[in-house]
This record gives C-alpha cells, sequence and structure tokens, in this order.
C-alpha cells in the first residue's frame, strides 16, 4: 500500500463519474467524498458524453440496469477511452440475467476497461465458468486465480475479484489480499463503493499495481478499524463508522493493532 496515492487523491480530488445503480448512489458518493475524491452520478444520455469528457475516471456498474442506462454507458466509455480515462467495470449480477449478460457482452465489445471488478460468480460468468451465485451475490467455491488470469486474458484488462481474500491480477501478476471484515457482506454496496475507491485511485500517477494493492488493501483495512470500534456492535453501526474510516491514513488504521 502506497500512502502516497490516498495522498495524491487527497490533494487533487478526482472527478469520478459514476454510472452506476440507484441502490448505492447515496453511500458510493458519501464514501468516495471521506476517501477525498470528487462524485458525479449522471447517466442521461444527453450529457454523458460532456460529463466524461471532463471527468477524471469512469465508473459503469449495471446494478439496476435498464436498456437506456445501456446506451449510456457505453458512450461514456467510449468517450473516456479517447481521452485516456481510466474506465472501471462492475458487472453486478451478470450472471443472474440473461438481459446482463448481452448488456456487459456489448459494453466490453465497445469500451476498453482499465479495471474489471467484481465476485467470483460474477467474473467467473464472463468467462464461462461454472461458480455457483446467488442474485448479485457469489456462494460457490471455485480457483478465483483460475478466474482473474482467465478475464484479464479474455479482455487485455486489469482484474480485482473480490472475496473473503481478494485476487487482483495485473501486469501477468497475481496479488492477494486479505484484509477486510464480514461486516463488509452485510451492508448494502461495499462492492459498489470499493470500485468508486479504486476509481479515484486510478487518477494517480502511480504504477496500475500499486493503484490496485493500495485502493483495496487500504478499503478492506478501514473495514477492520472501524468494525473494532466499541461503538461498532453490528453492521448498523459499523456503517457510519466506516465512512469515516475511509477519511484516515492507512498509519491512523493501524495504530494500536
Amino acid at each position: 500500500m502506497q500512502v502516497d496515492i490516498i495522498k495524491q487523491v487527497r490533494d487533487t480530488k478526482p472527478l469520478v463519474h459514476h454510472l452506476t445503480n440507484q441502490v448505492v448512489m447515496n453511500f458510493s458518493a458519501n464514501g468516495l467524498l471521506s476517501f477525498g475524491g470528487s462524485p458525479i452520478m449522471a447517466k442521461a444520455i444527453e450529457e454523458v458524453e460532456q460529463i466524461a469528457a471532463i471527468s477524471n475516471a469512469i465508473l459503469i456498474n449495471i446494478g439496476t440496469l435498464t436498456s437506456t442506462e445501456l446506451e449510456s454507458m457505453i458512450a461514456a466509455g467510449k468517450t473516456a477511452n479517447k481521452h485516456n480515462i481510466p474506465v472501471l467495470i462492475d458487472p453486478v449480477g451478470v450472471a443472474a440475467t440473461s438481459f446482463r449478460r448481452k448488456a456487459i457482452d456489448k459494453i466490453l465489445e465497445e469500451v476498453r476497461p482499465t479495471v474489471i471488478k467484481g465476485n467470483g460468480g460474477e467474473l467467473a460468468s464472463l468467462v464461462d465458468i461454472k461458480l455457483e451465485a446467488k442474485g448479485v451475490d457469489s456462494i460457490g467455491k471455485g480457483n478465483l486465480d483460475e478466474i482473474a488470469q482467465r478475464v484479464s486474458e479474455k479482455y487485455n484488462t486489469a482484474v480485482i475479484v473480490t472475496g473473503e481474500t481478494d485476487v487482483i491480477y495485473v501486469d501477468n501478476h497475481l496479488i492477494h489480499n486479505g484484509t477486510g471484515h464480514h461486516y463488509l457482506t452485510s451492508i448494502t454496496g461495499s462492492g459498489c463503493l470499493l470500485g468508486s475507491i479504486i476509481a479515484a485511485c486510478l487518477t494517480t500517477k502511480a504504477s496500475l499495481k500499486d493503484q490496485l494493492i493500495t485502493a483495496v488493501s487500504f478499503y478492506g483495512l478501514s473495514a477492520s478499524y472501524a468494525a473494532d470500534q466499541e461503538n461498532v456492535h453490528g453492521p448498523g453501526s459499523f456503517l457510519p463508522v466506516f465512512i469515516d474510516s475511509l477519511s484516515k491514513l492507512p498509519q491512523d488504521l493501524t495504530k494500536g493493532a
């Protein structure tokens, strides 16, 4: 983890254009603001190209996808590619329906991602590996290293597979992250907010490998720190403390550990 990456985010306050799902907009916005980025939520086809062009990173998340939004996501992604703006794609629930799968296939045909992030079930679906999923959740056990590598090779992109141990595959290297807390699985949108944090880190002057390791490990460290506070007794009390923890620096999260 590189503290300089987090400091760069807070110095520059990068504008992250979210084309994300309705369930997590407020949580994602507040979490990114706490971390140091600047969120904008915009999916109207009439403006997405303009907003994408002035943004520092683009996040495409299909959690509550509609046909109209699909057009906007592709337009924003293509604009980002044109201007060399990093793009993170989160194929939420892609294994649940043929509509989502066809939508992701279309997005990935027309948009070049910097990173694809998702849980094991979602990313296994992209490379036709059988791994049990329930709605937007991955509940099966599989070789996440293999899934990450195959998705990376198929789409020529860095990959993050989230789970009890996160798997990062970038520049032909596998990296594992064990930071985190099980409360993250009991709140809505924890994976979606991670996408926002990663997108903000993609705007910094660091290697892609360091950007991804920093974002994922800091996010997990923030969760474990929040869960350990005396006033946290479960997922409900965890949530606001976790938002607070995202505003800290890594050394503040490990004091007394």
